[in-house]
């Protein structure tokens, strides 16, 4: 392939990007030659059934199709069949940059097609520009690929640069960006002074709206009800005047309840309780020490108080400003656990808001009167207009009953009413657009999908820039669009084949298994030739995991599952989903509902009924349909339907599920019923392994203990008895029979035993950080507690650390010291039984303690895997599997493992590896592994040539489930 047009140096570029990024490209547009930038296309839609929307599946065209694609541009240029460019820019200098990852993810994964072409860049933590590939957004965090962007991506010479790029490059900019330079109006204002049109609030209402102190004063002088703050910027006579504060709000100046927060870094960034001015100057300093913010406000803690949330659309045609409100969410927060004392303020910090565990419910809409849905509606809207914001925004509050105390509120009027008091407390310009973040689950609950909710607001953002109304742009757009919705409306055949994908249970990995479910729900939801319907496995007892029910003597075909609408997958945990499963049966609150539902549905209507580019509502109001297990299989088997198992442990990961299946002829994905059962138990799997030491495949010694026995005996004697048998100091603990990720702990004293023991006794879902011996993150624990557990010699590795420090400014890389020639590693294998292919290992890194936590290893944001595994590490001239035979004796003893066990479909094999002899020590391998936006499984099938994006890498396993025999 040749690039004529391109400078030497963009070809090298270029050729970086095919060798080390499983051939990057972007779609040609007239001016691809300027820029020097790679060409991304879309995937062929023949390749694997008929697809709603082609994908940008990175592939290697031929000249002729460059030719053809060519053409393609000039038509673009005279305005005959335009399709819409739109540059998606995430990351940015805040502590939500992976989260802005996870977001532009979805927002990808939900707009490309046809009619739409996505150019992606990225922007670093010290505000450097990268054009990246598509198949960068699927990492789990920036530390996956920051060290490489030098030889990965294409980098601009400065802001400026990247903004003129743009001009010529994209018709509209798509910023998601959260936190700063992306809320506070910095990329806004770069891109206001190239006139290059962009989705959102303009610069000047950001910087105004983002400063949550700035916000409060504007809202106060508008009108709204206020909440009492003080500013803190760190100077010398600041303790005086916060104590006359603390006496004008009626607090304790010693131990008076308050919030400390940035003002200026996102809505769950630093935000912590204090007591007292003097514990609240220290939190507040601390937080201008570390350089989240140079501003932080004091708020009086809000008690007695719900939380809320609400999205906010402008519907308004131009520049007119109509806002609709969409139905809001109530937050609960629970109370804190008994076990837990360094959490007894509870407030809905970052980890609450994106990891999915019961410590947060939230509710859509809210357990409100309709009243007062109705006040927080209009509410919302007028501040929306009042302050300028444009497109969409997310604005929470509080709802304050009559009942509480509001003596410390402004007196102002607008959120006073003889309901209680409504108060708007921040407002987030870029909302979080994960998979089933708010603005997906109030969007659903009122018809619109993922796909429509993210193109009415681009295509709304178009309608503002005349340069795009000159150029035929929405027109044309609107055109395709129409033509897609007609083509797709018919493509829907009653013979589509029909797909249920089941997740959730009553393990310690459940929340995790409906971000499994979810994802694969979603990505296979593309294609026409399948219809695609998502399963709740319920508890055990059918209706609530806190219920007293013996689950044995129901009988596992007894188990309830819950075929679910589209509206009632997108939610927090399981629990809300069979909650929502309850409440839309009921037929009181699903009356509310739906008559709420109609209100936001006729309020859209009213302001884009008339638009041609609006293409309507496009989900039904559905109700979920319960089923017993064996009643479920057997519609399964009626209707010829492939189950895609997501259910991570229990019934669903020890062949339980899959015997059930078997039984009927269904077919299913992942493993049979006899290899399931043997990688379930632990100990079974290395029994079934310790005859391949000869070929370089080894296991780790395990003593096995009762829970009961543990109790039972002095810890004393237990540790003496483990450390001498298994000849190591330091212990590794993990339940037998249970996932990968929860109850994992590294024990290196009698004492943290005693600690893990006492959390069995307690069955406590979680040991507090840093509760054992040497600090450590949250351990999340299996509920109820397992009754076998596995002690193992804890293997040390090296540490491993994405560094920004180098003599070259902006540059990042890894450090290694390499001692004990031993990296952790996590490799997918696929294919049909007796023949599976091993993907790219992906080399783990522990951000915080000596074992993975559960957000390293599932939420999106968090977490580092190198993939593929570096080709060097700089430090001391040592280099990681800089022998390719090592490289490949790793995947052949994967290989190995998975066709000894009889794996099939697909699994995730977890190991350490020999970086000089390609040795493989064994840890475990789970037959259904995680399958969430950023699991490290997608990465590895990115990897692959050509690479496999998410949609058909999960089309790819379901396709394998359909072929086997059973």
């Amino acid at each position: 392939m040749s690039f004529p047009s391109l400078p030497l140096s963009t070809n090298y570029v270029l050729h970086n990007f095919c060798a080390r990024d499983g051939c990057l490209v972007q779609r040609a547009t007239p001016t691809y030659a300027l820029r020097g930038l790679v060409l991304d296309f879309p995937s062929d839609k023949r390749s694997l059934g008929r697809q709603r929307f082609s994908r940008g599946v990175g592939v290697v065209m031929a000249s002729a199709e460059i030719a053809e694609l060519k053409v393609a541009g000039d038509r673009t240029a005279n305005g005959e069949g335009r399709v819409l460019r739109v540059g998606l820019v995430c990351g940015g200098p805040s502590a939500e940059r992976g989260i802005s990852l996870n977001s532009a993810r979805s927002v990808l994964d939900h707009i490309q097609g046809d009619d739409l072409h996505v150019s992606c860049y990225y922007i670093d933590c010290n505000l450097r520009a990268y054009a990246i590939s598509s198949a960068q957004l699927y990492s789990n965090t920036p530390a996956d690929f920051d060290f490489k962007l030098e030889s990965l991506a294409h980098g601009f010479k400065s802001l400026s640069d990247f903004a003129e790029h743009l001009t010529t490059s994209v018709d509209i900019v798509f910023p998601v960006i959260h936190g700063r330079f992306g809320e506070d109006g910095g990329i806004q204002e770069l891109l206001e002074k190239s006139n290059v049109p962009f989705v959102g609030t303009r610069s000047t209402e950001c910087r105004k709206s983002f400063d949550k102190h700035d916000a409060s004063l504007e809202l106060h002088k508008q009108g709204f009800v206020t909440l009492p703050s003080f500013l803190v910027q760190g100077s010398e006579n600041e303790e005086a005047e916060l104590s006359t504060w603390f006496t004008k709000c009626h607090l304790d100046a010693e131990k008076g309840k308050v919030v400390v927060k940035p003002t200026r870094a996102g809505s769950s960034i630093g935000v912590t309780v204090a007591y007292g001015v003097s514990d609240s100057l220290q939190k507040a300093n601390a937080i201008i020490s570390d350089g989240i913010d140079d501003k932080v406000i004091v708020e009086i803690f809000l008690e007695g108080g719900c939380e809320f949330t609400t999205i906010v659309l402008d519907m308004g045609p131009g520049l007119d400003s109509r806002p609709v409100a969409l139905l809001p969410t109530e937050v609960e927060l629970q109370a804190p656990d008994s076990f837990n004392l360094s959490e007894k303020d509870i407030i809905f910090n970052f980890r609450r808001k994106y990891l999915p565990t019961k410590q947060v419910a939230y509710y859509t809409p809210p357990r409100f009167s309709e009243d007062v849905i109705k006040n927080i509606r209009e509410g919302a809207s007028m501040l929306f207009q009042r302050l300028g914001l444009r497109d969409f925004a997310r604005i929470d509050g509080w709802f304050l009953p009559p009942s509480s105390n509001t003596a410390y509120l402004s007196d102002n009027k607008i959120g006073r009413s003889t309901f209680g008091a409504i108060l708007f407390t921040d407002i987030n310009l870029i909302s979080g657009m994960e998979q089933t973040s708010f603005l997906f689950q109030q969007a659903s609950k009122v018809g619109l999908s993922h796909s429509n909710i993210l193109r009415t607001i681009i295509l709304h953002a178009c309608l503002r820039f005349p340069n795009l109304l000159e150029h035929h742009v929405v027109s044309s757009f609107s055109l395709i669009l129409k033509s897609s919705q007609a083509t797709k409306a018919l493509s829907k055949h009653q013979d589509a084949q029909k797909v249920f994908v089941i997740f959730g249970g009553d393990t310690s990995e459940r929340q995790v298994s409906l971000m499994s479910g979810t994802n694969v729900w979603l990505n296979l939801q593309s294609f026409d030739d399948l219809e695609v319907i998502p399963c709740l496995l319920a508890p055990g007892n059918g209706f609530s995991p806190n219920l007293d029910l013996d689950v044995a003597k129901m009988g596992v075909s007894s188990r309830v599952v819950w075929s679910l609408p589209y509206s009632i997958v997108l939610r927090h945990t399981t629990e809300e989903v069979l909650d929502a499963c309850l409440e839309a049966i009921e037929p009181v609150r699903a009356a509310l509902t739906s008559h709420l539902r109609s209100q936001v549905m006729s309020d859209i209507m009213e302001a884009l009924g008339r638009e041609d580019w609006f293409q309507g509502f496009d989900l039904s109001d559905d109700l979920p349909k319960r089923y017993s297990l064996e009643q479920w299989i057997k519609h399964a088997k009626a209707v010829g339907a492939t189950i895609f198992i997501a259910v991570h442990g229990g019934i669903g990961e020890d062949g339980t599920l899959q015997s059930l299946l078997e039984a009927e002829g269904v077919p299913y994905t992942g493993p049979g019923v006899m290899a399931s059962r043997t990688c379930m138990d632990k100990v079974a799997t290395s029994v079934s392994l310790q005859h391949l030491a000869d070929h370089g495949v080894l296991t780790i010694s395990k003593d096995v203990r009762r829970k009961d026995d543990l109790l039972k005996m002095p810890v004393i004697n237990i540790w003496n008895e483990l450390t001498s048998k298994l000849q190591s100091g330091t212990l590794c603990v993990k339940p037998a029979r249970d996932g990968c990720s929860t109850g994992v702990a590294r024990l290196r004293c009698d004492g943290d035993l005693a600690v893990y023991i006492k959390a069995l006794e307690n069955s406590l879902p979680q040991i507090p950080p840093n509760s054992l011996s040497k600090a450590h993150g949250t351990i999340e624990m299996p509920v109820p507690p397992p009754e076998l557990l596995i002690f193992e010699p804890f293997i040390e590795t090296d540490e491993i650390v994405v560094s920004s420090k180098s003599s070259e400014k902006n540059i990042h890389h890894l450090l290694w010291k390499g001692s004990s020639r031993w990296v952790e590693v996590t490799v997918g294998v696929i294919g049909k039984r007796g023949s599976m292919h091993s993907f790219t290992p992906s080399v783990t890194v522990k951000e915080s303690g000596d074992i993975l936590s559960l957000e390293e290893k599932f939420q999106g944001g968090t977490g580092v895997n190198l993939t593929p595994p570096p080709l060097s590490i700089i430090r001391y001239g040592v280099y990681l599997f800089l022998c390719s035979v090592a490289l490949e004796r790793c995947k052949k003893n994967i290989e190995l493992i998975a066709n000894t066990l009889q794996l099939e479909g697909f699994s995730r094999i977890d190991a350490f590896v020999n970086v000089d002899s390609g040795e493989v020590l064994i840890i475990e391998v789970n037959t259904v592994p995680g399958m969430t936006p950023s699991t490290v499984l997608i990465h590895q099938a990115l990897e692959e040539k050509p690479p496999m994006y998410p949609h058909r890498f999960f089309r790819t396993l379901l396709d394998l489930a359909s072929q086997r025999s059973l």
